[in-house]
């Protein structure tokens, strides 16, 4: 696997990792919306999507729903524009300036934004009827301890859905990627953005990032059955579901 050159400490480590992910996300809030149409060549819309279409809200459509790491609140508009949904939304982000720049697309929406630390969620225990969470997880400074908060929070038999970064297996089209991820990307970050090193940290933090298998073996270390996983467009992104036990 291509490694990234560590001449600058992109990701801090543990104990720093979350006030550094803070300052960052505040920093590229702005543009985080068009740099992520932009790169993803907009498929992101259609990643979303699938998200929403896994978390089964259909079985309690007046139901509360959460999205957890919400940042610009794109997945959660997607749940609640779906057209027999009659429940609310918890759009939850530790970086109010996230939730800010996503505020105008849910003004007219049952979608409640939040400023909140993944790690230690303000909500009782079996709140939710579903939750989702769109490329965050791999922001957590614990992973495993924000996975068993999003089992806290949710109801029993209710249904996680992670959507997260993960690298394509197959050639050429891996090396194809590696050279647009670990050059292009990160280039055009910088320019658009006008961060220094978000757009690196984008690469560093998904090589980092336990593959599709670990993910799901964690999920259900943190309470969750029926985990599934599967990769989307060519691997470069991962869907993962699992239910609330």
């Amino acid at each position: 696997m291509p490694t990234v050159p560590l001449h600058e400490p992109v990701i801090p480590a543990d104990e720093e990792k979350a006030a550094h992910v803070r300052r960052m996300f505040s920093s590229i809030a702005p543009r985080y919306d068009l740099l992520n149409h932009l790169l993803s060549l907009n498929v992101d819309r259609l990643w979303r999507r699938w998200a929403v279409n896994r978390l089964r809200w259909e079985d309690d459509p007046a139901g509360i729903y959460l999205d957890n790491c919400a940042g610009t609140l794109d997945l959660a508009s997607d749940l609640a524009r779906r057209g027999a949904f009659r429940g609310r939304v918890i759009g939850s982000d530790f970086t109010h300036a996230m939730l800010e720049h996503g505020a105008h697309k849910v003004e007219r929406l049952p979608v409640h934004p939040v400023c909140a630390d993944a790690l230690s969620l303000p909500y009782p225990d079996g709140t939710f009827s579903g939750a989702t969470v769109g490329f965050g997880v791999r922001n957590l400074a614990d992973l495993d301890a924000g996975l068993r908060e999003m089992a806290r929070v949710l109801r029993k038999g209710t249904r996680l859905v992670i959507l997260e970064f993960t690298t394509p297996g197959w050639q050429p089209f891996r090396a194809l990627y590696f050279s647009y991820f670990l050059k292009i990307l990160p280039m055009v970050g910088r320019m658009v953005s006008k961060h220094g090193s978000a757009y690196s940290y984008l690469p560093e933090s998904v090589l980092r990032f336990p593959e599709p298998p670990e993910l799901a073996t964690r999920m259900q270390r943190a309470g969750f059955a029926n985990v599934g996983w599967k990769r989307l467009t060519g691997g470069i992104v991962a869907l993962h579901w699992g239910d609330r036990a």
